[in-house]
């Protein structure tokens, strides 16, 4: 069995990673680190853990475990990699955005794999650290790595995406109390969001000579998970051309699916999959991807990375099912 710890264990992603490996059937958990819960049973914050496991939040740490999850905050990963130390076999996957960029992906002695299986499974099945993926990041990328591997992204891109209370995380904030949130739609962060660079990055590792413009507008819904993404560019190439592009970079993806239909959000709450419609408009190509931000935008990707890191099938414990009512 391959033996789990967690680190920052009182959030929305580790609630769901906590989840996904009680129910793995090659993990277990050796330990879920947490400053503030230590002592507490893990129910006690999650709560629908009640009856599930007898597991206490712990303020101690194995340094001899097979692989760690670090769901800390932005920033806190790598402090906490700066004084704690674990074995040279003990694998980490970190779901902040600490080490996603190529800059910050090098800060312990093997660097960290950017963790989109759909564009780097063979550097991830061999890696030894990995950066999850941000969720607008996973959701937007699914829906242009095809284009850029085919250098067909010549235009500006426009994205809007929409994203559930979740995605905020657990602390409070004026915008995600329920009296704000409820009834309510808004834009943040517009044309500067912080996955940006890794989406870039990534689009330039397929396309080399990718210069176009990425105009993103991320959106607060007034739901709890998931995320309904929506871009369009300028393309003057055959609709039955493109779904077939789109496919066959896929074809090895066994999350990622082209859906004939027009999409929306039930479909993948509560799944690891994304799902990805194609249409045109004139010369215009619109895509549309939807994803649960917590499970393919967060830890069921890191499952997903963990079991090809661990040479599993991609999808072990991750068949889940959308809740359709």
């Amino acid at each position: 069995m391959i033996e789990v710890g967690i680190i920052g264990g009182a959030g929305y992603t580790a609630g769901e990673l906590i989840r996904l490996l009680l129910n793995h059937p090659k993990t277990t958990l050796n330990f879920v680190y947490s400053t503030s819960s230590a002592g507490q049973n893990l129910s006690a914050i999650h709560q629908d853990l009640v009856g599930e496991t007898g597991l206490k939040f712990s303020d101690k740490i194995n340094p001899n475990i097979d692989v760690l999850f670090l769901c800390l905050g932005h920033g806190n990963s790598k402090t906490f990699l700066g004084k704690n130390t674990f074995s040279e076999q003990t694998k980490i996957i970190d779901l902040s955005h600490d080490f996603r960029l190529r800059a910050s992906a090098n800060f312990l002695a093997k660097p960290f794999v950017y963790g989109l299986p759909e564009l780097n499974k063979n550097k991830i099945v061999t890696a030894d650290y990995v950066a999850n993926p941000g969720c607008f990041a996973t959701a937007i990328q699914l829906a242009l790595l095809p284009l850029a591997a085919n250098n067909l992204i010549q235009s500006q891109v426009h994205i809007n995406a929409v994203t559930g209370a979740t995605g905020a995380g657990t602390k409070p904030s004026a915008t995600t109390h329920f009296t704000w949130r409820d009834n309510n739609f808004s834009h943040y962060k517009a044309f500067e969001h912080q996955h940006l660079g890794e989406i870039k990055e990534s689009l330039t590792a397929l396309q080399k000579e990718f210069d176009s413009e990425l105009n993103f507008i991320p959106n607060r819904g007034n739901f709890s998970r998931g995320i309904f993404a929506t871009l369009y560019l300028d393309l003057n190439e055959n609709l039955e051309d493109i779904k077939a592009l789109y496919s066959s970079y896929f074809q090895d993806a066994p999350f990622t699916i082209i859906s004939e239909n027009e999409l929306h959000l039930k479909q993948v709450v509560n799944t690891n999959k994304c799902l990805v419609h194609l249409t045109k408009h004139n010369n215009k190509l619109l895509i549309t991807s939807v994803i649960d931000n917590l499970l393919k935008g967060a830890s069921g990707q890191a499952i997903q990375n963990m079991n090809l890191m661990f040479d599993l099938k991609e999808h072990e414990g991750l068949q889940l099912k959308a809740n359709y009512f």
